[in-house]
């Protein structure tokens, strides 16, 4: 479950989630994930300050990590923390950490440094009892009585003191000191001398020796959400959404108005919020603003006294950083994906979503929760953040999606995008579009001329070729109503080309979900074009769905890929990764191809994947000639691959070569000949890595240049000495001789002399026949 830091934008709802009652049911929905809180992910405060969070394996595990050091304290943190069982929940206190156990809501509790035994945090008294509810605070616990997974997580609060018996040791007071035991509380939060909760309705009420210091007295308002610093409170208004804070006013300095939340945190001497809206961070106090993260959104944080952590909501990697540049320390969080919130009993009210373990692109895990009937319920994101639109609403099982506003093609964000562009940009941006008016009103009807011929010229006067074929048309066919009756039944898009009967119509919230929201550990690889990822079909079919990336979209317009898919739709043959369908929708440009198991050709002969036969290394070569002769000879228009290489090489699921990423001639490339004698050239080389194993270039080698070392011995009749010798040799190696003098006759300097790519299939398909190798 390790995946390496990055940063990805999470994906964003629809306005139709805006109403007031949906909005106070996301408020009510909040968590605080604090100093006192409890979360999926806590943090102790103290020198040794340690954070913990329950991993997303689906067993409710909890990782812990502290500054990288190199002392002792820090090597036997990571030991003692390793064997902590699986926990419901968890909350950071002074120097120490208590959770909620999964299996029987037990509470159990541990040191920050890891010398102290976890029997000794917890009172005698205590031990056996069942809490719905922990907060952990500087010196004490307090706990709400009842069972974790009930639907009745309101009950009767027990509190207990953390006695320091000396800088490094800590351990319980067998029975209160002066924590009053309060009633029917829902939520609680622990400070300095204080805790505090809110009951079912909301109403918030304190107690303790410092409680008095808060200043809370008279409030009569409701809250939802809570968070408590060592001396200070804030909550979020039921009936507002506002942030309202009480006690030593530096640590809640400026907060933040007209701004919802969903979940709060608070550090020694400052708080920090996740927005309702983007799941961004805001933070109010003493902080250093220009070490927020400003893009990704988040679904859970918690603090310590000079750092944050939090949960990215779009890939669940954990993501930290610094309150002070002065606090700076090698601090790195492990590379786990972690919990987004905390598994509970009974469905997702609305506006929230159900976290979808299949988006975690792990094959035997069903689900985040260590029982199935549990869910983790995040809330809806409500806009985009500046940059990005809306193309996706938010589901019962998957958050919104933004997407780029470079992206975005029609005017159904539009609107977005312009707003959130700076003042002068929208000027800018207007006074082109007006440009863009008068060019497009001034040459309409010449335009409309063009367009006519375009289209009825090529139905007027049929080209073929020399062998009788039909050339490329350049209109696309408009649905016939009696054949092509089914064209109707998908959504329209903003390009809809027609491949009736051939590939299909994709919508954008499929292929999203396919491919988990576009996830960098879905990635097969990536090129001019864009990026290409392995995605699962609802109906259970592997593909692979290339992203057209900003600058493809910019540079070519919609006519060039309807012409482009109209020509992809139609080219089918047993050696081509052929399309089976295509998205237009929002903007997006995306393909969805046959997906190929046994990965590229390049991988196998040089990557370390497992090494081809003699036999399989024949055939590949032979099929991988068949697929471009059908490019070159069958396609119409012709295709050239323009880059052929062994990489371009795929290997499907029964190890059949199959020739990929292969682009259309632009109307400026006439000379179709030379073009095709280039490919022939390129697979050439191919022949040379398939025979001797060696890369194409390898600056190690002398020469580096594998045609300038294998053609000479070739020629001078020694083409032996390039056999690959890390492949056994077959009894018969004429097979392998005869396929350099083909590799020969492809590389040769004069293009006209080098044979057409059906030259070559014919030749490698009799050297199969013919040259048996054992």
């Amino acid at each position: 479950m390790k995946l390496p830091l990055r940063f990805i934008h999470g994906p964003l709802s629809n306005p139709a989630f805006y109403s007031a009652p949906l909005l106070l049911l996301l408020i009510l929905a909040g968590t605080a994930s604090g100093f006192g809180s409890m979360g999926p992910i806590a943090a102790s405060f103290g020198d040794y300050a340690l954070f913990c969070a329950i991993d997303a394996s689906g067993k409710q595990a909890v990782i812990c990590w502290d500054a990288n050091n190199s002392s002792s304290t820090a090597s036997s943190l990571l030991h003692y923390s390793s064997v902590l069982p699986p926990m419901a929940a968890i909350s950071g206190g002074e120097g120490f950490l208590c959770g909620i156990l999964v299996n029987t809501s037990q509470l159990l509790c541990w040191d920050s440094m890891g010398t102290a035994k976890t029997s000794d945090l917890i009172p005698q008294v205590f031990k056996t009892n069942t809490y719905s509810h922990v907060a952990a605070g500087k010196d004490h616990v307090c706990a709400i009585q009842g069972l974790y997974y009930s639907n009745d997580n309101s009950g009767d609060v027990h509190c207990w003191d953390i006695v320091r018996v000396s800088n490094t040791s800590l351990t319980s007071a067998q029975s209160p000191r002066f924590y009053d035991q309060n009633v029917n509380l829902k939520k609680l939060v622990s400070g300095d001398g204080f805790a505090c909760g809110i009951n079912r309705e909301g109403a918030l009420s304190c107690w303790g020796p410092n409680s008095g210091d808060l200043g809370i007295a008279g409030v009569s308002e409701n809250f939802s959400i809570l968070a408590s610093g060592l001396d200070s409170l804030c909550g979020v208004s039921q009936t507002s959404g506002e942030i309202k804070c009480w006690g030593n006013s530096s640590s809640y300095a400026n907060p933040p108005v007209g701004i919802r939340f969903v979940s709060l945190a608070s550090g020694a001497r400052h708080f920090c919020g996740i927005r309702e809206d983007d799941h961004g961070i805001q933070c109010w106090g003493n902080f250093n603003d220009s070490l927020i993260p400003k893009g990704p959104g988040f679904l859970a944080i918690a603090s310590s006294n000079f750092l944050t952590c939090g949960i990215r909501e779009s890939d669940l990697v954990l993501d930290c950083w610094f309150t002070n540049l002065s606090a700076r320390l090698d601090y790195d969080p492990p590379l786990q994906l972690c919990s987004p919130g905390l598994c509970t009993a009974g469905p997702c009210r609305e506006g929230m979503f159900a976290f979808n373990a299949s988006l975690l692109n792990e094959p035997d895990l069903t689900s985040l929760c260590v029982r199935k009937e549990l869910s983790i319920c995040s809330p809806c994101g409500l806009n985009c953040s500046e940059g990005f639109f809306a193309s996706s609403p938010c589901t019962s099982y998957a958050d919104r999606v933004c997407t780029p506003c470079s992206l975005c093609q029609n005017s159904s964000c539009w609107d977005v995008c312009r707003l959130q562009s700076s003042p002068g940009m929208q000027k800018k941006h207007w006074d082109q579009f007006r440009q863009l008016l008068l060019i497009v009103g001034s040459s309409a009807s010449g335009f409309v001329l063009i367009l006519f011929a375009w289209c009825l010229l090529p139905r007027v006067m049929i080209i073929k070729n020399e062998e009788g074929k039909k050339q490329f048309l350049p209109c696309m066919r408009k649905a016939d109503p009696e054949s092509d009756g089914n064209l109707d039944q998908h959504p329209p898009a903003s390009v809809a080309p027609a491949c009736p009967g051939v590939a299909q119509v994709f919508r954008l919230s499929e292929l999203k979900d396919a491919t988990n929201g576009f996830k960098e550990f879905n990635e097969l690889g990536r090129g001019s074009y864009g990026f290409v990822y392995k995605a699962v079909l609802p109906d259970g079919r592997q593909v692979a769905v290339k992203r057209a990336n900003a600058a493809t979209i910019i540079q070519s317009n919609s006519r060039d890929f309807e012409m482009e898919l109209e020509v992809l739709c139609n080219l089918r043959h047993a050696n081509i990764v052929n399309l089976l369908g295509y998205c237009a929708e929002m903007g997006e440009r995306l393909l969805v191809y046959e997906y190929m198991p046994h990965g590229n050709l390049h991988d196998h002969l040089h990557g370390g994947l497992s090494s081809l036969n003699w036999s399989l290394r024949l055939k590949i070569a032979m099929q991988a000639a068949k697929g471009l002769e059908y490019l070159h000879n069958e396609a119409a228009p012709p295709i050239v691959h323009c880059n052929i290489r062994s990489s371009k090489i795929l290997l499907d699921a029964d190890w059949a070569a199959r020739i990929a990423d292969f682009r259309l001639l632009t109307p400026s490339e006439r000379d179709v000949n030379a073009e095709m004698r280039r490919d022939v050239y390129g697979f050439g080389i191919v022949l040379l890595e398939i025979l001797s194993g060696r890369k194409s270039y390898d600056a190690d080698c002398v020469p580096p240049d594998i045609v300038d070392w294998a053609l000479p011995q070739i020629r001078q009749g020694r083409a032996a000495a390039i056999i690959d010798r890390y492949i056994a040799l077959p009894r018969n190696v004429e097979p392998l001789l005869k396929l350099a003098d083909i590799a020969e006759l492809a590389l040769r300097e004069d293009g006209d002399g080098r044979g057409s790519m059906a030259d070559l299939a014919v030749a490698l398909e009799q050297l199969v026949k013919d040259g048996l190798i054992l």
